[in-house]
């Protein structure tokens, strides 16, 4: 499907047109529409890929689907929602819906010390559409509710005034397009090592290559349901990994880490005799089956008959390998009679290369046998569904090739064993697949935090959730026996919905592995010793102990915190203390994406240690549609967001908050006006003794979001406690003092510059990121700086390495202010 319809708004009496359209050999000439899953008359409407509705009437909202069909097969295109409003009624509604900000610690709102502040928010909601856009399939990007007004307030803190910006009114405007990247690197499965230059193929089309480290860039094409990414080493060291990436369709980048199988060695064969080469190789267990090659079977394209040597190489994929799940081709997903997309259940995958021994080219077959031991599966019912499949290398699908049927073999001097056998011919495609097709699914729905408060309106959007399907051992539910599937999807404004296959008779028949990773940093599980905390966890007790919770390090505290693993144990719907999530059936998934924050839900969080960031303008970084064009803005651009940050050094017997105060410096609209605050705790050097390091984000400078004059933005580094300034970086200080103005530093507590325009590096400790994704380039820029350096990346302080300004701080004297706290209480006199 390369058209899927979209979400239209329409008042009732106007008309409505939704488009789709598919590609395939044959070229699909017949489409079928569905209004809430029901077959439309097509005498009725006389459609085609083209659906259109005249005089609508309210009855007509609801979700539309149209379905493709040839002789080779069907797909359904994605729902799009129909909208129908009465005469008057408002899609977009002026007064602003509730949305609150932190503020900082200083500036309690009322008598119960609350922080938090309501700036409001316009509803992320489409507009109706007028006469104007009736074709309904062009890239006419419509009209969505957004801010229409914006009032200042002022807000007392202890000893100064904050301002801030708040939503007065919302209105329709043209919807804003956030460009949609998928950014990553591509490594080797065993030993980690990058794919230089390798090439990138979406569908069928060359994009891109990989750079020198792996890394790679891709932007997502509009209207992209599923997005198919083919990497190919040049140098055919690995298989090609065929991937479906998970995207943020809001904006912005998602972070991927691709792997690569490595292919096996070849090994030569005689084409005019009978081989056979074992498929598995999980250490310690039995080959899952063998490819049987009869005498005479390898064919050159032309279809003559090869008999000489054969280089052969097979790569098999075996699912008793835990390692290997991230190795795997594609989303294990194929395409039904009705043109849904549904999953399979893997038992192996295998790559197959033969190529003439003295040419190096490449050999087709005619049929072969691919035998595989019914021992091996351990679920019974699915010994009478397995089959072959091939990759379809642009749709990312499996396509059948065959069935595998029961029939006895004796092998040498081994026992008397069963094998299911089934044939294929090897011609364009090269990688295949053991799988079932499973109808036991459901749906398990994860949230991802900001911080380990849990509080709904501190959730992260854009955090790529992923979850893989084991079959345990029974009794042994942290040993699996072998992986069967695996999915990811990044979370929106309401979390994720997961598809995993469960069970209703034994809860225990499937187990899951869950992980979240945001901008490549792994986020942290809810704890499940040394006991469980239904309230932390999210989910409430009967049900918790049914889904057997169980985070990484639960016996082994030297483990990762940040996967866990339950059992994916089907809802009962009888039972009350199943119905109100986290598993959800499978046809439940609208109630699974819509489940309001106080149902039952999995959690990650991010482990923020002392971090405070406000902005005057509010603005939140995983949703970039929320931002708003005003000159007092943190982020100028929305389509491209430059981080900043400067290193601060601290020779003192603690950790100390470093505060950065941002303020407008030379533009006239700005000058003395505050843009926003950030506060970082500094982090101790493991290698220096009485030392620690902070790395403080501040505001660029730069232009502001008219785009006609710079800014140097005026930043002040204030240590709180009682510190004073002893060194700046001289690089640093000859930079400032060549690019006047120059800030008055008169005060030894604190450092002011005028910020510079230059992105300048690690020698002068000012270390600059941009990306399309704000998070992104500062989880970049932090790395770094916490490294030293202006390529590398670190988690660990190297307090004495790029840095921009260094404090001493002492213990103070009982009852003496440090200047951070006259800041304060009397910043004026400060």
């Amino acid at each position: 499907m390369v058209l899927h319809p979209k979400a239209k708004v329409r008042v009732a009496g106007q008309e409505v047109t939704f488009c789709c359209k598919a590609s395939g050999t044959p070229v699909p000439k017949k489409y079928y529409w569905y209004h809430n899953g029901t077959l439309l008359e097509r005498k009725v409407h006389r459609y085609g890929s083209h659906l259109v509705l005249r005089g609508l009437a309210p009855e007509q909202a609801g979700t539309y689907h149209c379905k493709a069909s040839t002789e080779a097969g069907a797909i359904k295109s994605a729902p799009a929602q129909l909208t129908v409003l009465a005469q008057g009624q408002q899609s977009c509604k002026p007064e602003p819906e509730p949305s609150l900000v932190e503020l900082p610690s200083e500036c309690p709102q009322d008598a119960a010390g609350s922080r938090y502040y309501n700036v409001g928010r316009c509803a992320p909601t489409l507009c109706a559409g007028g006469s104007a856009d009736r074709s309904g399939c062009g890239a006419d990007t419509g009209h969505c509710c957004g801010v229409r007004r914006m009032e200042m307030r002022e807000i007392p803190c202890a000893g100064f005034v904050l301002p801030i910006k708040v939503v007065a009114e919302c209105g329709c405007g043209p919807c804003t397009q956030p460009r949609i990247l998928v950014q990553g690197r591509v490594t080797a499965a065993d030993t980690g090592e990058p794919l230089r230059f390798g090439q990138i193929f979406l569908g069928g089309r060359k994009v891109g290559f990989t750079g020198y480290k792996g890394s790679f860039t891709i932007e997502v094409p509009p209207d992209t349901q599923r997005l198919v990414v083919r990497f190919v080493d040049r140098q055919q060291r690995f298989v090609d990994a065929v991937k479906v990436l998970p995207f943020n369709r809001r904006g912005g980048a998602v972070y991927q880490e691709v792997k690569m199988l490595r292919k096996k060695e070849p090994v030569d064969l005689d084409g005019s005799r009978s081989n056979a080469i074992p498929l598995g190789e999980a250490s310690g267990q039995e080959p899952v089956g063998e490819l049987v090659l009869p005498a005479g079977v390898f064919l050159r394209p032309s279809g003559e008959v090869f008999r000489g040597t054969v280089k052969a190489s097979v790569t098999f994929l075996d699912p008793r390998d835990m390692a290997t799940a991230s190795a795997a081709s594609s989303d294990l997903s194929f395409a039904n009679a009705e043109g849904e997309i549904v999953p399979l259940r893997t038992y192996g995958m295998f790559a197959v290369d033969f190529l003439e021994g003295e040419s190096g080219a490449a050999l087709q077959t005619g049929p072969v046998e691919v035998r595989m031991d019914a021992g091996q599966v351990r679920m019974p019912e699915h010994l009478q569904k397995m089959k072959l499949w091939s990759l379809n290398p642009e749709t990312g699908l499996w396509e059948e090739e065959g069935v595998l049927r029961p029939a006895g073999g004796n092998r040498g001097k081994r026992e008397e064993r069963t094998f299911l056998v089934g044939n294929l011919e090897i011609r364009e495609r090269r990688l295949f697949n053991l799988d079932v097709p499973e109808d036991r699914r459901c749906f398990v729905k994860v949230r991802a935090y900001s911080n380990e408060k849990f509080n709904p309106y501190e959730q992260l959007e854009g955090v790529v959730i992923s979850l893989i399907n084991l079959e345990p051992q029974p009794g042994y539910p942290a040993n699996p026996r072998a992986w069967g599937r695996f999915d990811s999807v990044v979370t929106g404004p309401n979390g994720a919905c997961l598809p995993a296959f469960c069970d209703g008779q034994r809860p225990d028949a499937y187990s899951a592995y869950v992980t979240a990773t945001l901008g490549g940093e792994e986020l942290e599980a809810v704890a499940s010793s040394p006991k469980l905390n239904p309230n932390a966890i999210g989910v409430s007790q009967p049900y918790l102990g049914k889904l057997g919770y169980r985070r990484l390090d639960h016996d082994d505290p030297n483990l990762k915190k940040t996967a866990f693993q339950i059992n994916v144990a089907k809802p009962d719907p009888n039972n009350v203390d199943e119905t109100n999530g986290p598993i959800y059936p499978y046809r439940s998934l609208e109630e699974c994406e819509e489940a309001p924050v106080g149902a039952n839900h999995l959690r990650f969080y991010r482990v923020e240690v002392d971090k405070y960031e406000y902005n005057v303008v509010p603005f939140k970084e995983s949703d970039l549609t929320s931002w708003t064009g005003d000159y007092l803005s943190w982020w100028p651009n929305p389509q491209e967001f430059r981080a900043c940050f400067i290193k601060v050094q601290i020779e003192g017997p603690q950790e100390y908050m470093v505060r950065s105060r941002n303020v407008g410096g030379s533009h006239p609209h700005t000058r003395g006006q505050l843009y926003g605050l950030r506060d970082t705790r500094s982090v101790r050097d493991t290698l220096l003794e009485n030392t620690s390091g902070a790395c403080v984000e501040f505001k660029c400078s730069g232009m502001l979001f008219d785009q006609s004059l710079v800014d140097r933005t005026l930043v002040s580094i204030v240590p709180q406690g009682s510190c004073h300034r002893t060194a700046v970086n001289s690089l640093l200080r000859d930079y400032l003092s060549r690019h006047p103005p120059v800030a008055d530093n008169n005060h030894t507590a604190a450092f002011t510059m005028l910020a510079p325009v230059d992105p300048l590096g690690h020698n002068y400790g000012i270390y600059t990121v941009t990306d399309q994704n704000p998070r992104l380039a500062k989880e970049i820029a932090i790395g770094r700086c916490f490294d030293g350096t202006s390529d590398g990346f670190s988690r660990e302080m190297k307090a004495d390495a790029g840095t921009a300004v260094t404090f001493t701080c002492q213990e103070r004297p009982p009852g003496r202010e440090s200047f951070f706290q006259r800041l304060l209480t009397a910043p004026a006199e400060a």
